[in-house]
């Protein structure tokens, strides 16, 4: 089992997560955090950090397309380490639905 970063992390991008993660697993994208599978221990540290509840375990049903989304990005995204400012905007976008369609980006953020 890992733990996945799922939609309801695009244009929140709270970041809180990083900060606890003991193996640095997380990488970022222009507008969202992945996690990468190969990397996570399982520890759950950074389920409960997240403040729009975007993290959650692979093994709940659904998740399937957010493991493949966290391992294709995870590759391809810089990895961060330390927790950075949300977006200006962040509060405005927790708790919406559909923003995968609507407002996911494939480009990389800046990492550390």
């Amino acid at each position: 089992m890992t733990y996945v970063v799922t939609d309801a992390c695009i244009r929140c991008k709270y970041m809180d997560c990083v900060e606890v993660c003991p193996v640095d697993c997380f990488y970022e994208g222009e507008n969202m955090l992945v996690i990468n599978p190969n990397e996570c221990i399982d520890c759950g540290v950074c389920e409960p950090e997240c403040p729009a509840e975007a993290i959650l375990p692979d093994t709940e049903g659904g998740n399937e397309k957010w493991l493949e989304l966290n391992a294709t990005f995870s590759s391809q995204w810089p990895n961060i380490t330390r927790k950075k400012d949300s977006p200006a905007d962040a509060d405005e976008f927790k708790g919406k639905d559909g923003k995968y369609d609507e407002y996911f980006s494939p480009e990389p953020g800046e990492g550390d």
